[in-house]
């Protein structure tokens, strides 16, 4: 394939661009690979017209169109041959020159219908990779030279109708083909349609402007009016709404917005008018990123893929060697004749390895894009295979498994004071402080919905907590420091409280009241409900759990033994998580490790398979194999089922493909014969693409695959 500085077009050898309808101006279009070398499915090296390797639109088209087209043309090729007249029992009408009618259509035929396959078998014998378009054009050009050479034969039987049978049946077949790959290939399309071309920037004196999303910069405001696709990717400013992110997330329920919150391009606004302050546009966008992490999945290679793409290229050598015992053996027998011709096109059109070349990169398109529309972005293809290998699944602890954010756990109070009263008050004292501990006192007063306090005279201790006032009173808060500082002691609750959160290794926060403490609060980094759900389900399926984490042993003990987790590693230090991968590794597992992409780096990178779990802004992270959109460990499990669903698929679709051209080249070359069973090379084209519908179909089954169970 040559490059052409077109618009940044990649250009094959065989444009078309009137056939194929691609390059037209205007056009959004979005590349989408198949399996074969090159990123193409096998035996299409070379057939992209119009340079798009990945887009099936245009040859969808283009073979429809010339079946059609073909199909009429053959019409008078057939009621006036005379081989089909005599098996009928019917004469066509006789008229000064109309034995030429049947050469002369075929010909056409031959011409509009035939030189496609001709023309895209080119780059195989130029590249020394012989394919399926090597083998039909080598069996229609001997039908037609054949042919072409009974007109000054006496005697002779043309091969014609047989021929403009065979071209129509191809035609279909790869219309048919096309147009699977298409419909599997098309998220990505429709991913691109969700981007808008235009964009409301609102200007300094507030009113706002239509302009295209190029002109649309970051730092830039935007107002999203409701029901509309949000352009950008960006953090709320003013308003409140919700937001349908099933394009990226995969979760079906709106999400809501509100200032603060982050925005991707794509997502559908809801019932409220939003302000967006840009972040990022085009290809800069989770969208953006997930269409380029899709694609790398589909131009990856894997070893299935390398094998059906070896098979295909031996299913080539067999069909000549084949062909050509055919040929010698029928002339010895029969002599030299139109049954021989027939005998040798037909094991050619047989052998043609559609269904090889269908079966891998199909699966591959259908369980890409399967994966993306439920959360799973898959980088590598050769890790999604190994997926269903892995016996030991390696989570990091701190934003994986639990949420990363702080909560009362627990509260204690002494004396006549109430768990709702003192944790409004620790909120109201932590008021403006960002530690996160602060944040977890904060949020777990909202979540519980207790009335709001206001503190005044802040003044912070460092290392110790905060000092503040409220309606008159003198209140501290702050962890074990503070009370030496003080100098109090702890009552009989508390002190029960922190026996318990020393056990598990939850911290506790101490309120004190005039000098007294009244009350504590123990917290802790909570578990993801879905964690739990994820850990059975991976124990269901035979896969042990371990986790990593830099907390203390109490902590990590506390959640592996909440979460059922088999083995824990704690303590650990980000730079040395790689190493407990690699001991893991040592031992014999197939290891996958998930943490977020960033401090779980390494480790990623030494697991066999490594998993960058809720990373929907952040689509890129080099260090990950797979990428889960959504925080949710449950997608780990449908990682797995995706690549046993996967597999199990191309497995099939392999023994089909193969097993059809055992069985099918033998009755080809009429070992049937002496029993009276011939294939004609139109039954023969038949049988071939039927082969291919059956690998089609069998691929679309993996659609129906739930890759998580809740």
């Amino acid at each position: 394939m040559t490059k052409t500085h077109d618009g940044d077009r990649e250009t094959g050898p065989h444009e078309d661009s009137t056939e194929s309808g691609v390059g037209r101006p205007g056009e959004r279009r979005v590349g989408i690979s198949g399996g074969h070398t090159g990123g193409q499915p096998a035996g299409h090296a070379g057939e992209h017209e119009g340079g798009h390797a990945a887009d099936h639109t245009g040859h969808e088209m283009m073979f429809r169109r010339r079946f059609w087209v073909s199909l009429i043309l053959s019409i008078p090729v057939l009621v006036f041959s005379p081989t089909l007249q005599t098996w009928l029992g019917f004469d066509a009408p006789d008229f000064s020159g109309s034995e030429w009618i049947t050469p002369v259509f075929a010909v056409v035929v031959f011409l509009y219908g035939g030189i496609p396959f001709l023309r895209m078998a080119v780059p195989e014998v130029r590249d020394r990779r012989p394919g399926m378009m090597t083998l039909i054009s080598l069996a229609i050009t001997v039908a037609f030279v054949y042919s072409a050479a009974t007109l000054f034969m006496t005697a002779a039987e043309s091969f014609f109708w047989e021929l403009v049978t065979l071209i129509d049946v191809m035609l279909l077949g790869h219309w048919l083909e096309m147009r699977s790959v298409r419909q599997a290939s098309g998220a990505l399309q429709e991913l691109a349609k969700l981007l808008p071309d235009t964009a409301e920037r609102v200007l300094d004196d507030g009113l706002t402007e239509e302009v295209s999303v190029g002109r649309v910069g970051e730092g830039d405001l935007v107002l999203v009016r409701p029901g509309v696709a949000v352009p950008v990717d960006g953090v709320v400013e003013s308003g409140e709404s919700e937001l349908d992110e099933s394009m990226l997330t995969g979760e079906s329920r709106p999400v809501a917005k509100e200032p603060g919150h982050t925005v991707v391009a794509g997502s559908i606004n809801g019932d409220g008018s939003l302000r967006v302050r840009v972040s990022a546009v085009g290809e800069g966008t989770a969208l953006a990123g997930i269409m380029r992490l899709v694609e790398e999945a589909r131009n990856s290679r894997s070893p299935t893929q390398i094998l059906a793409d070896r098979a295909a290229g031996w299913l080539f050598y067999l069909a000549l060697g084949v062909a050509l015992i055919t040929a010698i053996a029928w002339t010895v027998a029969v002599g030299f004749s139109v049954e021989v011709i027939s005998r040798v096109a037909t094991v050619l059109v047989i052998a043609c390895p559609h269904a090889l070349g269908l079966a891998i990169p199909l699966v591959v398109a259908i369980a890409t894009n399967l994966g993306a529309r439920q959360g799973v972005l898959v980088r590598d293809r050769q890790a999604l295979e190994t997926a269903r290998l892995l016996d030991t699944v390696v989570f990091d602890k701190t934003g994986t498994l639990t949420r990363g954010e702080f909560r009362v756990l627990e509260t204690a109070v002494e004396d006549a004071w109430s768990e709702g009263e003192a944790l409004s008050i620790a909120a109201a004292l932590e008021g403006d402080s960002e530690h996160p501990l602060a944040r977890g006192i904060r949020a777990s007063a909202e979540e519980r919905d207790l009335d709001s306090r206001v503190a005044e005279k802040f003044v912070s201790l460092p290392g110790r907590g905060v000092r503040a006032e409220s309606e008159g009173r003198v209140y501290h808060l702050g962890g074990p420091r503070l009370l030496e500082t003080l100098d109090t002691v702890t009552g009989p609750a508390v002190e029960r409280l922190q026996e318990r959160a020393d056990d598990r290794g939850w911290t506790v926060i101490y309120l004190v009241a005039d000098g007294m403490v009244v009350a504590g609060f123990a917290l802790a980094d909570i578990v993801r409900e879905e964690s739990r759900e994820a850990i059975r389900q991976l124990h269901e399926m035979g896969i042990g759990v371990a986790m990593l984490t830099g907390d203390s042993e109490a902590v990590a003990h506390t959640v592996a033994r909440d979460l059922g987790i088999d083995r824990y590693f704690a303590e650990v230090l980000p730079e040395h998580k790689d190493r407990k991968i690699a001991e893991l590794q040592e031992e014999g597992r197939r290891v996958a490790m998930v943490g977020d992409g960033v401090n779980d780096a390494p480790a990623l990178e030494r697991a066999d398979v490594g998993i960058a779990i809720g990373s929907g802004t952040d689509v890129a992270i080099a260090s990950a194999d797979i990428i889960l959109v959504r925080n949710n460990p449950l997608d780990v499990v449908g990682v797995i089922r995706l690549s046993r669903a996967s597999y199990r698929k191309m497995v099939q679709n392999l023994v089909w493909a193969t097993g059809y051209n055992l069985f099918a080249l033998p009755l080809a070359a009429g070992v049937l014969a002496p029993i009276g069973i011939l294939l004609s090379p139109a039954v023969g084209a038949v049988l071939m693409s039927a082969s291919t519908v059956i690998v089609a179909l069998n691929a679309q089954l993996l659609r129906r695959q739930q890759l998580v169970r809740t």
